[in-house]
């Protein structure tokens, strides 16, 4: 997780700031696709992807293209209010997320061109939005990280949803000011519904122990602080990588039977509507998602999972065909309502 998401994915008083997007340039006379042309521009990526792994891939697209990209990292809603705010005046020609509720966000205002259709046929269909305003390019599994030394695996819960019974008091954690934790809460509410996930958020807010980021809670897990915690997988294969000194009373269960526990989130990329450079821009995307980025993603100390059919995962990871999470359309998640959820509930 890259930070508290300080809830400010709810941007009513920016909706107007977009209202022009709609008209946003395409190539022009400053694009590198103008006839007559033949430098390249320069592009600017809105960057809510791990910095380390995006300036791997942007490195790896530069050499490939001779394209050069000026990179602008931020926090996923942040970012995405960002250029909400900023309209068709916006500088940003991508923007990546780590997790599609920002995606959606932006597209509900209409900030993105439509991605080339080779680009999308890169991936599987579920990782895309059925508009094709953006694209998915990695992927990540919430997992219940737990302390081996004090729980076996038929004392875990069946579902995510068990842990707002009584018998959880206390004894696990959540990074609830997060926007990856605030992903997952997205799932259950694409699954479950509203009333079902305000209940479960209540639930949460009487038993859970709040921390500050992804790691901060596996560590409280292997301490024996707390015998569980809601994570996403990598924080756990990244540390075993290493030393394994935050991860070594550690293990992880991964939900099934495609319950929101077992959520699988999507990292996006996708074209502004209002980019002065959109064959760059194109391009970018196409090569994340494509077989060379892909393989960066896979080589990469970021331990996600890459998503095309032509590059395998990294093998220390558990196989995405053994995953079995809940089949949601990305568009769906709704980042907003979750938001609300959670600060009614108390979590924000």
């Amino acid at each position: 997780m890259r930070g508290i998401s300080r809830a400010l994915l709810v941007a009513g008083a920016l909706a107007a700031a977009l209202g022009a997007a709609g008209c946003g340039a395409t190539d022009g006379p400053g694009s590198a696709a103008s006839a007559g042309s033949t430098e390249k521009a320069a592009i600017t990526l809105y960057n809510a992807q791990h910095e380390d792994l995006m300036k791997l891939m942007v490195e790896a697209f530069t050499k490939e293209t001779g394209i050069k990209v000026d990179i602008r990292s931020g926090e996923d809603p942040d970012m995405a209010n960002q250029i909400i705010q900023e309209g068709p005046a916006s500088p940003a020609d991508v923007f990546v997320t780590e997790n599609s509720p920002a995606m959606t966000l932006v597209a509900g205002k209409g900030g993105f061109a439509k991605v080339d259709p080779a680009t999308l046929a890169q991936v599987g269909k579920q990782y895309a939005p059925a508009t094709g305003d953006w694209v998915g390019f990695a992927a990540r599994s919430s997992v219940l990280a737990y302390n081996s030394q004090q729980l076996t695996e038929d004392r875990l819960p069946a579902s995510i949803m068990d842990l707002a019974e009584p018998q959880w008091k206390g004894r696990f954690g959540v990074a609830a000011g997060g926007a990856d934790f605030q992903a997952v809460v997205s799932a259950v509410l694409a699954v479950k519904g509203e009333a079902a996930t305000a209940e479960w958020l209540k639930g949460l807010k009487a038993n859970a122990k709040i921390y500050q980021g992804n790691g901060a809670a596996m560590r409280a897990v292997n301490a024996g602080e707390i015998q569980a915690a809601v994570i996403y997988h990598y924080y756990w294969y990244q540390d075993r990588a290493e030393a394994g000194t935050n991860s070594k009373n550690v293990e992880l269960h991964f939900f099934a039977a495609k319950d929101p526990g077992g959520f699988l989130g999507v990292s996006g990329a996708g074209v502004l509507k209002a980019s002065k450079h959109q064959a760059e821009a194109q391009s970018l995307v196409r090569f994340l998602t494509g077989k060379n980025g892909q393989q960066v993603l896979a080589g990469s100390h970021a331990m996600e999972y890459s998503i095309s059919a032509e590059v395998p995962t990294n093998p220390k990871l558990k196989p995405l065909s053994e995953l079995s999470p809940p089949d949601i359309e990305v568009s769906t998640l709704n980042g907003p309502k979750v938001v609300e959820l959670m600060q009614q509930a108390g979590l924000l």
